[in-house]
């Protein structure tokens, strides 16, 4: 199992197919489980895909349509059951507020678990800084009110070892080095950056049900992994527009635009049958890196960092 992967649990838009469950995403970052839009059926993928409730350290809720939202009640119930031991943050649109709280409350059950609400407004904005990543959120385009979401891990140092063989420096004092910046060394100052080069650290960002606007292009910008919905067909971009969505052609152009090196494609509505046709105008709109037709139950690691 990677570290950093994202574990796809459905891939529907509006109405599910016998292939499709609605939306659910759980992205794996080193030892936290942050949960995607749990939509319809999303308690019993996870079931399907080998995700425990104790995986679940954060939910982020896109917005309050059915598809990315009805599963909340299953899920926030099955991790009271399961008792889960650490505390679950839930991040939603605060005008969804009373939506929250109703599937909160669906049916009667035992509350054993801390479910801390920090809700997103405005334009959005840094919602959580830990030493492992950034968490953020940006407005979107869609009919109700809806938020994007980015993880960002902090740039990082690669010692290169050729320039700590030149000073001479190994063992503890490399890791002194690391933890001070500086080592005093036969009467000289050695600083870190002179024996090691930028690592830039990793991004994911996950955008839902939008048209083109400011916030999916910032959320994209130079992203490793991007998840994005392409719900329509070119040929069918007047519906995209009325309805707030994009077509595979705008999100593989938008992803060209913002150097994603890894494109995933996914909340394709029912009215198509082929998704190589989705991966075929995502090629011809021009997105160069990789690329992949999201799937039920699929697992898609982070790139390597560069």
């Amino acid at each position: 199992m990677s570290a950093r992967e994202l574990i796809v649990l459905g891939t529907a838009s509006q109405v599910p197919t016998r292939h499709r469950n609605h939306n659910g995403y759980l992205l794996r970052w080193d030892g936290e489980g942050i949960l995607f839009d749990p939509g319809e059926g999303t308690q019993r993928q996870m079931v399907r895909a080998g995700v425990s409730a104790h995986d679940i350290d954060r939910i982020c809720v896109t917005h309050f349509h059915g598809d990315h939202s009805l599963g909340l009640a299953g899920v926030i119930q099955r991790i009271n059951l399961d008792r889960v031991p650490h505390p679950v943050t839930a991040h939603y649109p605060a005008s969804g507020q009373r939506f929250f709280e109703r599937l909160s409350y669906a049916t009667a059950y035992r509350e054993t678990v801390v479910l801390a609400q920090q809700p997103v407004s405005g334009e959005g904005g840094v919602l959580a800084d830990t030493p492992a990543y950034t968490l953020e959120a940006a407005r979107l385009s869609h009919p109700v009110e809806s938020y994007g979401y980015r993880l960002t891990e902090p740039d990082g140092r690669r010692m290169l070892p050729e320039r700590l063989a030149a000073y001479g420096i190994r063992g503890p004092e490399i890791g002194r080095l690391q933890r001070e910046g500086v080592l005093e060394r036969d009467g000289h100052t050695i600083a870190l950056e002179e024996v090691s080069e930028v690592r830039r650290g990793q991004s994911f960002a996950f955008v839902m049900d939008t048209r083109l606007c400011d916030g999916a292009h910032a959320l994209a910008r130079g992203c490793d992994l991007l998840v994005i919905e392409s719900t329509f067909l070119d040929e069918d971009e007047p519906l995209a527009v009325e309805y707030g969505h994009l077509t595979a052609g705008q999100a593989a152009r938008l992803a060209a635009g913002a150097g994603v090196r890894h494109l995933v494609l996914t909340h394709f509505s029912q009215r198509y049958g082929d998704p190589a046709e989705f991966e075929r105008q995502a090629r011809a709109a021009g997105f160069p890196g990789e690329l992949t037709i999201a799937q039920d139950l699929m697992s898609v690691e982070l790139p390597r960092r560069r």
